[in-house]
């Protein structure tokens, strides 16, 4: 999976720092997948510049202590989730909901997600995980952020890429995820400039 961040041009000065976050764990995960189709259109965007946080990379316990351990993983995730404008969650399903993992890292963080807006893109079955979107979205209210209306969902997602990870179909998942990531901007530009007119509190 690509994830390393871009580095911001002199025309993006300006432009929205956005951090994907990987929400699988899991031995075989399809994520990387999902994620690099959505990498690329991240970067297919001159008002966004992409990194990613990765939960297979963060080792965290789930015991929220903060152990020698746990801070140095920190010290690599935390700023990436605290300079962002806004977020693109990848999460899969897992009985019918989003994996333990992905709430681990959740809830290791508090302010970084708060008065931000969050897109949510989900795999799956049947379901195309949209079950864990809408348990993801009461997540994130309780953390004071915002999640866009639009989404993005695979079903069968293993059926709609290829053996090289490219999609079989891409017109309808990149309309999908243009109307998104357009909501994420606009959501991500007036919640920036209110937090630097009037300071969030919770």
């Amino acid at each position: 999976m690509k994830t390393t961040a871009d580095a911001p041009t002199a025309e993006q000065t300006d432009a929205l720092r956005v951090t994907l976050v990987v929400g699988s764990n899991r031995h075989g995960r399809f994520g990387p997948v999902v994620a690099d189709w959505l990498l690329d259109r991240l970067r297919d965007r001159a008002d966004m510049v992409a990194e990613v946080v990765d939960v297979a990379d963060a080792e965290l316990p789930t015991s929220l202590e903060p152990t020698p351990a746990a801070t140095a993983v920190l010290s690599d995730v935390t700023p990436k989730l605290a300079r962002a404008d806004a977020f693109v969650v990848l999460t899969p399903e897992y009985n019918h909901s989003f994996p333990a993992g992905l709430k681990n890292l959740v809830d290791w963080h508090y302010g970084e997600w708060r008065a931000k807006p969050v897109a949510l893109v989900s795999y799956g079955g049947l379901a195309g995980g949209l079950r864990a979107v809408e348990h993801l979205r009461q997540v994130f209210a309780e953390l004071h952020a915002v999640t866009v209306r639009d989404t993005v969902s695979f079903h069968n997602a293993g059926a709609s890429f290829d053996d090289r990870g490219t999609l079989r179909d891409p017109s309808a998942p990149n309309a999908a995820a243009k109307t998104m990531l357009d909501q994420l901007a606009w959501w991500a530009r007036a919640l920036r400039q209110a937090r630097t007119a009037h300071p969030y509190t919770a």
